[in-house]
């Protein structure tokens, strides 16, 4: 399974960067994983709904460029519906019995993903109703991708 995490923003902290290395290293046992970052706004102090709207548009367009075609897509919203552990290990080996050989994750910037997005999504998955940065996230999104691989095939995980 190709798993393709598509974020907006780079991960500016080097204990982030770490962490990604760290779980990126650990998934090359199961999955190819492959992690895109598109560049982010900046967003004016005091922007109107108007303005936030056409930079979560313009992050999208980056962010659409680089799902793979057929992909099975899965944006990360705190609206989303959440899953257990052992759910997302059934999600993700789900789409592995369907034949879906990508799957795409997005993970928006600072505002988040625009509707476009959000309507395109095949889901949208929420970790937690609790806002999270937005580099956070993606850590924990593939902690959570280790550990359903781990789940799937009755590994421990904790050694």
């Amino acid at each position: 399974m190709q798993i393709n995490i598509l974020a907006v923003g780079r991960l500016k902290e080097r204990y982030l960067r770490e962490a990604q290395a760290e779980y990126l290293k650990r998934l090359s046992a199961y999955a190819r994983v492959n992690v895109v970052e598109v560049a982010d706004e900046s967003v004016p102090e005091g922007a109107s709904a108007g303005t936030e709207e056409k930079i979560r548009l313009r992050e999208a367009g980056r962010l659409a460029r680089h799902i793979p075609p057929g992909a099975h897509v899965v944006a990360l919203d705190r609206e989303g519906g959440p899953l257990t552990s052992e759910e997302f290990a059934d999600f993700l080996a789900g789409l592995g019995l369907q034949g879906m050989s990508q799957v795409a994750f997005i993970i928006g910037g600072t505002l988040g993903l625009s509707d476009t997005i959000l309507r395109s999504a095949h889901r949208r998955l929420s970790f937690s109703r609790m806002t999270f940065p937005h580099q956070l996230i993606r850590i924990i999104l593939l902690e959570q991708v280790f550990r359903a691989f781990k789940i799937a095939r009755g590994e421990p995980y904790h050694r």
